[in-house]
């Protein structure tokens, strides 16, 4: 009955029809045929007989019309709505951008909650003074600040459907870690079963295990792991079978138990190890250390260092590293030669052996490319950060002396574009999207944060911080 609708093009005459109630079909069709056989009497015979035909079809057509309209209006308009395909972008996925910044020396510290679709500020929530380092645990469900009055605020994050998250300053929790902490890295394992906190101020350098967080539940210290001097980072997945604890002033690294919190090992690396990352199978972690310009590898299955590629020789300062998890490769930004390194990373495996037929799946070796140099690319001037999108085809570098971000091509191992962002950034997190993920970007010495389109690789928007940036996080990848 649509087709028939439309096609004799009367949706005009039905418009009017069902909002002026004016002459109903039959009697606009008695009309009509009044008129035409008015004008066939004086038109002679001939025309008389056409006139009767076009009589007859009007008449038939607005019958039909009729009989759409007796079949009722709601009806036929819910079944015209229901015809009509949805325009525009499709709908974006409930994510936040959760931002940490500085209002000033002694103020407390500010949480905001960015909407990933629109750029705009939902929420904004106190922190403890001086905030200083900010993860999300498992899923981007939680998250941790480390603050630089000895405190810890946990929080849950809604990533449901609701336009915000509904965070108020009663749902941060406050953990007052023990004296002399000086907190720099918190770990959340396992989805909240343990925290893991490093010390580097205790008398004896330590992690400190605390209580899991829930729904109103604060987190608190159940007991500490003395690890060696200068613990400044803890590397681990969320369920991996140990986890470690870099200690920069010892050159070596603590292998941490989590189902018993016990110390299993302990593992030389090379000098002034600052940061590391594990690979999302966690049978690799890969600890960078600033000061030989080297990364250590650790085999988590034997708790050693790997015994094929201990070492890889990267750019001088190597300070941070990304993964891109399904292409094996590893990125480290290297802050003394203004570079990045790009590292191939795969190990054998049942499904694909690299050429290696003794390939052991509980305890799988380096695959024959493993630690190859794909690329050193020239970026910017003190890259201190990198982050990789998990499609594989690019990196965005924080070259902090420049205030830029430098954009690599993995697959063509070269810098497409150098963007200006606002202040000397320190941090910068990618995530995907659909039509396009986006890039953020903080800097100490600014009060903006940056957002880059990764369609275009061009800054689309600034949100404005109630102080200087800290640290930027997303809900996903």
């Amino acid at each position: 009955m649509r087709a028939l609708i439309y096609n004799l093009g009367l949706s005009t005459h039905l418009s009017k029809h069902f909002s002026t109630h004016r002459n109903s079909p039959v009697e606009a069709s008695s009309g009509l045929a009044m008129r035409e056989l008015s004008v066939a009497n004086e038109s002679g015979p001939g025309i008389r007989g056409r006139l009767r035909q076009l009589v007859a079809a009007a008449a038939l057509a607005q019958i039909a019309v009729a009989g759409v309209a007796i079949l009722g209006c709601g009806d036929q308009y819910r079944v015209v709505e229901s015809a009509i395909n949805p325009v525009g972008p499709a709908a974006q996925p409930a994510k936040y951008a959760i931002v940490v910044s500085n209002p000033g020396v002694g103020q407390p510290g500010l949480l905001t909650f960015v909407d990933f679709s629109g750029d705009s500020i939902l929420v904004n929530a106190q922190l403890g003074v001086g905030p200083q380092y900010l993860i999300l645990g498992p899923g981007g469900t939680e998250g941790y600040v480390l603050n630089s009055d000895g405190t810890m605020n946990s929080f849950g994050i809604n990533i449901g459907t609701s336009a915000s998250p509904g965070l108020e300053n009663k749902d941060i929790n406050t953990t007052t870690l023990l004296t002399g902490a000086a907190p720099n890295s918190v770990f959340p394992y396992g989805g909240g079963t343990n925290i893991y906190v490093t010390e580097p101020g205790r008398s004896t350098p330590s992690v400190a295990v605390l209580s899991a967080a829930g729904s109103g539940v604060v987190p608190s210290v159940k007991q500490e792991l003395p690890v060696g001097a200068g613990p400044v980072f803890i590397v681990g997945q969320p369920n991996a079978p140990r986890i470690y604890a870099i200690s920069q002033a010892a050159n070596q690294v603590s292998a941490i138990q989590p189902l018993s919190n016990t110390i299993s090992n302990t593992i030389t690396v090379g000098s002034n190890p600052v940061y590391g990352v594990m690979s999302q199978d966690t049978n690799r972690a890969f600890i960078m250390n600033e000061g030989d310009g080297t990364v250590s590898v650790i085999n988590t299955q034997t708790n050693y260092l790997d015994a094929t590629h201990p070492t890889l020789q990267v750019g001088k300062g190597p300070v941070w590293a990304d993964m891109y998890n399904a292409g094996n490769m590893l990125v480290t930004a290297n802050s003394l030669s203004d570079s990045v390194s790009i590292i191939s990373v795969p190990l054998c495996n049942n499904t694909a052996q690299q050429n290696n037929p003794t390939c052991d799946p509980n305890n799988p070796q380096d695959a024959t490319t493993f630690g190859q140099i794909l690329g050193t690319v020239p970026v910017g001037h003190n890259p201190v950060m990198v982050t990789v999108l998990q499609d594989g085809t690019r990196a965005y570098v924080a070259n902090q002396a420049d205030g830029t971000v430098s954009v690599v091509n993995l697959s063509t191992n070269t810098v497409t574009k150098t963007i200006p962002v606002n202040g000397h950034p320190t941090f910068v997190q990618a995530t995907t999207g659909t039509p396009t993920g986006k890039v953020y970007v903080t800097s100490p010495d600014s009060t903006l944060m940056t957002i880059i389109s990764t369609e275009s690789d061009t800054v689309t928007a600034t949100v404005p911080l109630q102080g200087t940036g800290v640290q930027v996080r997303v809900t996903q990848p």
